[in-house]
């Protein structure tokens, strides 16, 4: 190279180490800005998953309402179409009907009317008659049976926004006869929807398929028999899906939110979980400016190097070796993700350890580097991660993600997520794994929690009525195949009621949870079950339990709770806190044409001629067997 040539070169090197500083710092800057915002799509994708967790839980709360006031209502219907709407048939069937009312805290009403729509049963006078409504005009014109769900309407009653399900009973002659109607009140649904704290500004709204907003909380009072039938998730058709994610301006208070729809599918009604999308995004904004900052700093630093480079590049071979150290600790800088990067090698050792391990694990990078790469999983975990990483290493996996849980320094224990990736020699043979981990902890938790609360009565730590529905279901199909027998024991507090009101509703959620205490200490084994069935009754469900093994448990528990000393001057029989019981206990091979309701209603029947011989007592009903229809009919 001669020296014309040379200095040209030196003139142009100017020019592209100032074009080589400008393309990095626009690549640190294009990469930063693209992972925060990868950032804020992983927040909403997260309160996606949250909002669809809460939205599928509610739905069916509201399913199994229904289907819970659906169960009292056919009850009520094969009484009628029986015994016929006489008098004295009304009259035993209203105060079944209060019963079950005062019994089931969701119930708003439970009523029965006349084919003319005059009422024949109601908690108070009503002077007006319901022939002109929807749902009696329903069952009026259609011969079908089952239940219908109607349009969300005010009761006449106390004017609250209610749902309503009813049923068509049909006369001797099959001619329409009248319908049973029973209602879940707006009131009661935003009540529970309160449980779940999602966000200070977010809401949970129960709507009827077209629009018609049945309960809301917060503001249920305000917003109940609201229609948004306007807003896009009733108009656009492609929100026309079973469920889905939906980002929109909220009609009702123009608020930006991040929501998940879930339609149910058997019920024209639709759940919408949402959150205040600036109050989701709060935390990440500011966590993102914070680290624009320390980018924008970064970048600085790297244009001031970049300039005096321009200025030496005449000491350009002393500098070769610190331009180059320098790009490396530039590019270890721009790597400070809050992820654990770590890359394995093919002895499953540690070879290199990101800087976030002392937040993610506890251990600094030196700590671990060299380290078995496996030593801190959970030994439950081990095997399958294990399996995973051996088939990386033979080539026959590209890449894996994988949960589990790990050692932290500090804490018991972590829950990990990590994403793994083979890397590869030029000649293409496999030479390590490279994984990218996060924390994952509160995730699980939060999970658990919301896992927890679908099951567990809050106030008695018992198993709550969507559970004891649940495996009741699966007790008797289990009973059925094995051929053996089931009891079920119902267990009421005595004049709980009155226990409220003399000595206050703290005081009676203790005397629940003392009862609920002496019913579990009589779980004692796996399939035992016991749970709050609603108010101050309990019940306990025994697999492969005859009625002689039903009679003994419930004689301790109602011993045992009288022995439990609580005092109840109201209940002036014993001075203290007892219970009445009622016990059914069946074998469902043989019991072709009944199911669980009937071993539910033989056990009520029986808790409730418990109560009428003067409480404080157990009443077995018999064997099932006894005293339901066999499959012969007879």
């Amino acid at each position: 190279m001669n020296v014309a040539s040379q200095r040209a070169g030196w003139s142009r090197l100017p020019l592209r180490a100032a074009a080589f500083v400008v393309l990095t710092c626009a690549t640190i800057l294009g990469v930063s800005g693209w992972r925060e915002w990868a950032a804020r799509d992983a927040v909403l994708k997260g309160a996606e998953t949250e909002m669809a967790n809460v939205a599928r839980s509610l739905t069916q709360h509201a399913e199994d309402s229904l289907d819970l006031l659906d169960s009292g209502v056919v009850g009520v219907v094969s009484r009628l179409e029986m015994d016929g709407t006489d008098p004295a048939t009304i009259a035993k069937l209203r105060t079944l009907l209060e019963a079950r009312k005062k019994a089931m805290e969701r119930v708003h009403s439970l009523a029965i009317i006349d084919d003319q729509g005059n009422w024949l049963t109601s908690p108070g006078t009503i002077a007006s008659t319901l022939s002109d409504d929807a749902f009696f005009r329903h069952h009026q014109l259609s011969p079908k049976r089952e239940a219908y769900v109607g349009h969300p309407v005010k009761s006449q009653l106390d004017g609250e926004w209610v749902v309503t399900l009813s049923r068509r009973f049909n006369k001797p002659d099959g001619s329409f006869g009248g319908v049973v109607l029973a209602t879940i009140s707006s009131r009661y649904l935003s009540h529970f929807y309160e449980q779940f704290e999602i966000g200070r500004n977010s809401s949970v709204s129960l709507m009827y398929g077209d629009g018609m907003i049945v309960a809301r909380n917060p503001s249920n009072e305000k917003f109940a028999g609201r229609s948004v039938a306007d807003a896009p998730l009733f108009r656009d058709a492609s929100l026309r899906r079973p469920s889905g994610a939906y980002h929109f301006k909220s009609l009702l208070d123009g608020a930006e939110r991040v929501s998940f729809f879930t339609r149910s599918g058997r019920y024209p009604l639709v759940l919408l979980a949402t959150i205040d999308k600036d109050e989701l995004l709060a935390p990440w904004r500011a966590a993102a400016i914070s680290r624009m900052l320390y980018v924008l700093a970064l970048v600085m630093l790297i244009a001031v190097i970049g300039a005096l480079l321009v200025r030496q590049l005449q000491r350009r071979q002393r500098m070769a070796a610190a331009l180059v150290e320098k790009e490396a600790h530039f590019r270890l800088l721009a790597e400070g993700s809050s992820d654990m990067v770590t890359r394995i090698g093919l002895d499953e050792r540690l070879r290199y350890v990101s800087p976030s391990s002392v937040r993610v694990v506890g251990w600094r990078a030196n700590q671990l580097l060299g380290s078995p790469a496996l030593a801190g999983i959970h030994a439950d975990d081990l095997p399958h991660v294990q399996a995973i990483v051996d088939a990386m290493k033979r080539g026959e996996k590209e890449e894996a993600r994988i949960t589990y849980r790990n050692v932290h320094r500090t804490k018991t224990e972590v829950w990990l997520e990590s994403t793994m990736r083979v890397t590869r020699k030029d000649n293409g043979n496999v030479d390590g794994v490279v994984a990218i981990s996060r924390d994952i902890t509160e995730q699980k938790k939060l999970e658990t929690r919301l896992e927890a609360l679908a099951v567990e009565d809050s106030l008695t730590g018992l198993a709550n009525r969507r559970r004891f529905d649940e495996r009741l279901q699966e007790e008797w199909a289990r009973a059925y195949r094995d051929r053996s027998s089931l009891a079920l024991l119902m267990i009421d507090v005595d004049r709980f009621k009155s226990y409220n009101d003399e000595y206050g509703h703290p005081a009676g959620d203790a005397c629940l949870r003392v009862v609920a205490q002496v019913i579990a200490a009589e779980m004692q084994r796996p399939g035992d079950l016991a749970a709050r069935y609603g108010g101050e009754e309990f019940a306990m469900l025994l697999p492969n339990t005859d009625a002689a093994g039903c009679a003994r448990i419930g004689e301790r528990i109602r011993k045992a709770i009288r022995a439990a000393g609580l005092v109840h001057t109201t209940n002036r029989a014993s001075g203290c806190v007892t219970a009445s019981l009622g016990g059914a206990a069946c074998r469902p091979a043989l019991e072709r044409t009944a199911g669980v309701g009937s071993l539910i209603e033989v056990a009520d029947q029986a808790l409730y001629a418990a109560k009428e011989a003067g409480r404080d007592r157990l009443m077995m009903s018999g064997e099932v067997t006894n005293l339901l229809p066999k499959a012969s009919g007879q």
